[in-house]
């Protein structure tokens, strides 16, 4: 029987409604015990002056294999979670070849336990080969334990594929994510279409593409049923429609990345490909908001799209470079920037958009500090200031255009099943 103490820490656990400064006991890797007591222990956390959460969860992560293991590999990408903060991940299906059958699951969570560190959950692909045109086997890819689909990085075109695909998915009761763009309208596109790219001479990325596919799903997701989630939104329109279904009962959830929320297309103008990322950085007016759309509650939670590309590749001209960014490393700084410097959001509510709703949309047990829980848990300094250097990031890769900045939150102790898998 091993034992673990996190003393004297500000617990905040939003899916238990709990607030307060206690000590927390884990006892052959789950929650034993939450409360002002003394005990020994085999190995103690002293937690003063932290918060001490449930453990991040971030439900749109790229992690490269199989296929591009240059540039991330699912052992480097736990790695990467655990520094971060991040428990547990979700890794997109756009590897190659693409996470869209039952074995190729299964390698992604054989890979992650040789790893031994973040849980990596496996997200399979709606369609064969991503192409868009044929859904998929969800059936087997359920069995062998994928927790939601997507073609993430491909918007499927097909009205009627993404018909067939929420009426099949709900009846394994997984979610659809969608990367809500039109491809007629975003075109070759690099950066926000609008004034910013025609004085840098880009072609944009019209924000029609982004929005007309999220209504088009929405209207098919009132006819199918089952359940959406509208990825890496990042446009106060995409908002909007999404706060407009809710209230009219649509099952749709929505997300956001700390790019969306810090950034805009202005970024853009030295022609650094690190602020090229697709959706595209928008304009302040969006910034401001899908921070309102987080304070409401019209985004459900926040993620980090951290995709890895080669040095190589990020250096190549804005216009052919690829699009995305790492962040894995340094989000949850990023996010009380964005979001609690700005007096958005307390840190209960940021806690609870990465932990406990992910966990619900995902349908994992996960997210929560209850007695008998798997002891997955954070350990967070929100109080010291402290530098971004990329140089650092356990990740393999390093096209990051945060280099530089000054944060003022980051995960100090990362505990897995229980056992302590980074401590800084």
């Amino acid at each position: 029987m091993t034992t673990l103490l996190i003393k004297n820490g500000r617990i905040i656990d939003p899916a238990n409604g709990v607030d307060k400064v206690a000590n927390l006991l884990v006892r052959d890797g789950k929650i034993a015990e939450i409360g002002k007591f003394s005990t020994g222990a085999d190995e103690v956390v002293d937690a003063k002056d932290k918060l001490v959460v449930p453990g991040l969860i971030d439900m749109h992560v790229h992690l490269r294999e199989p296929g591009d293991e240059e540039e991330e590999t699912i052992a480097s990408g736990a790695a990467a979670a655990v520094a971060g903060g991040f428990t547990s991940v979700v890794c997109m299906p756009n590897t190659d070849p693409a996470i869209d059958n039952e074995a190729t699951v299964d390698f992604v969570y054989r890979q992650a336990d040789r790893a031994n560190l973040a849980n990596v959950f496996a997200a399979g692909a709606v369609t064969k080969g991503r192409a868009g045109e044929e859904l998929a086997e969800m059936g087997q890819m359920v069995r062998g334990g994928a927790v939601m689909f997507t073609d993430d990085g491909s918007g499927i075109q097909n009205p009627s594929v993404m018909l067939r695909a929420l009426k099949y998915s709900s009846m394994f009761g997984r979610v659809i994510a969608q990367h809500c763009e039109e491809n007629t309208l975003s075109g070759g596109g690099c950066m926000n279409a609008g004034y910013q790219a025609s004085v840098l001479g880009l072609p944009g990325m019209n924000k029609l593409a982004e929005e007309l596919m999220l209504y088009r799903d929405i209207q098919l997701l009132k006819q199918a049923g089952g359940r959406y989630h509208a990825q890496h939104i990042s446009t106060a329109n995409s908002a909007k429609i999404i706060r407009e279904a809710k209230k009219e009962g649509v099952a749709i959830t929505a997300e956001v990345t700390p790019h969306h929320l810090l950034m805009t297309e202005e970024d853009c103008s030295g022609y650094d490909p690190n602020y090229k990322m697709n959706p595209p950085l928008r304009t302040e007016t969006d910034i401001r908001a899908l921070r309102a759309a987080v304070a409401d509650g019209t985004i459900d939670c926040l993620v980090t799209d951290h995709a890895p590309h080669l040095r190589s590749e990020k250096e190549l001209e804005f216009l052919y470079a690829p699009h995305g960014i790492v962040s894995l490393d340094c989000a949850l700084g990023l996010y009380e920037k964005a979001l609690i410097e700005t007096e958005t959001i307390d840190w209960v509510r940021l806690i609870e958009m990465m932990t406990i709703n992910p966990a619900r949309i995902l349908g994992v047990n996960k997210g929560s500090l209850g007695v008998g829980c798997d002891a997955d848990i954070t350990v967070v300094d929100h109080r010291s200031r402290w530098q971004v250097d990329v140089g650092k990031f356990a990740s393999k890769s390093r096209n990051c255009p945060y280099h530089g900045w000054e944060l003022a939150a980051r995960a100090v102790c990362t505990i897995v099943d229980g056992t302590v898998k980074y401590q800084a």
